[in-house]
C-alpha cells in the first residue's frame, strides 16, 4: 500500500529516483504525479498492454480521491498511452513499433518546419527564453534529475513552436507532443541522453540565433527521429511492458 506522502517519497520508490528530486516538484498538480507514476507502473510492465484500470483500485493504491484518478487518467488518454471505451473503462494501450516510428517520423518533420521558420521569425526576447529553458535543462542533468530535464525539454520545444508565429502549426505539434510525451521521458532516462539532449539544443539555438533555417531545420531533425540505435534503444525500454 502506498502512504500518503508518497508524493515526497513512495512515487520516487515507483521510479527509483531520489526523493529529493519529487520535494522540488511538490507545486505540480496532483494528478500531474499520479499520471507520471502510472506511466512508471506501465513501463515497468505493472500494468500491461489491455489492463483495465480501476479508478477505485488506483485510489486505493495512491491513497487519494478519485477525483485526481479521473484527472490523471484523462491525461494519460490525451497522451494516448491508454484509451477510454465507452461503459467498459480505461485500458492500457501501447503503440506498436511501426505506429510509434511514424509520429516520431511525424514529429520530427513538424519540428523541423518550427526550426526553419523561427530561424526567421524569432525575437531576441524569445531566442534569450529559450537559452534560460536550456540552462535549467543543463542544471537539471547536471543534477541528475531526469524528471526535471524533461519538463524543461517540454517547456523548451513548446516554446519553440510559439516562434513559428503560425498558430495552427504550433497546435499540431502540441497535440502530437501530448501524444509522444510518456515515450520521450522514456528517452531522456537512457545514460548520456540528457547530456546530449541538451548539446542538440545549444547547436539548434546557434541556426536559429544565426537565421539559418536549413541548418536548424536538420539539427532539429536529428535531435527528435527515433532510428537506428534510438530506435533499438527505445524498444528495448518499451519491452518489459510488452512481454
Amino acid at each position: 500500500m502506498y502512504a500518503v506522502n508518497f508524493f515526497v517519497y513512495k512515487i520516487d520508490h515507483l521510479a527509483r529516483k531520489p526523493a529529493l528530486c519529487y520535494r522540488k516538484n511538490m507545486e505540480r498538480k496532483r494528478a500531474d504525479i499520479i499520471a507520471d507514476a502510472i506511466e512508471e507502473l506501465i513501463f515497468e510492465g505493472t500494468f500491461e498492454d489491455g489492463d483495465r484500470l480501476d479508478e477505485v483500485q488506483l485510489a486505493e493504491r495512491f491513497e487519494v480521491s478519485r477525483t485526481p484518478i479521473r484527472e490523471a487518467l484523462q491525461r494519460l488518454i490525451l497522451s494516448g498511452l491508454v484509451e477510454q471505451i465507452p461503459r467498459r473503462g480505461v485500458f492500457v494501450r501501447q503503440p506498436g513499433p511501426v505506429e510509434l516510428i511514424e509520429m516520431f517520423e511525424v514529429m520530427a518533420e513538424l519540428e523541423a518546419i518550427c526550426a526553419r521558420l523561427a530561424a526567421s521569425r524569432v525575437s531576441d526576447t524569445a531566442l534569450a527564453k529559450l537559452r534560460a529553458i536550456n540552462d535549467r535543462c543543463k542544471a537539471a542533468t547536471a543534477a541528475q534529475d531526469a524528471d526535471g530535464n524533461y519538463h524543461e525539454n517540454d517547456h523548451f520545444h513548446a516554446t519553440l513552436y510559439a516562434q513559428t508565429d503560425n498558430a495552427f502549426l504550433e497546435q499540431e505539434c502540441l497535440r502530437l507532443q501530448r501524444r509522444l510525451r510518456p515515450f520521450r521521458r522514456l528517452q531522456l532516462r537512457w545514460r548520456g541522453r540528457m547530456a546530449q539532449s541538451v548539446a542538440e539544443h545549444d547547436a539548434i539555438l546557434d541556426a536559429i540565433e544565426a537565421g539559418d533555417g536549413n541548418q536548424a531545420a536538420q539539427l532539429l531533425r536529428q535531435h527528435v527521429a527515433v532510428q537506428g540505435e534510438k530506435f533499438h534503444r527505445l524498444m528495448s525500454s518499451l519491452k518489459p511492458a510488452a512481454e
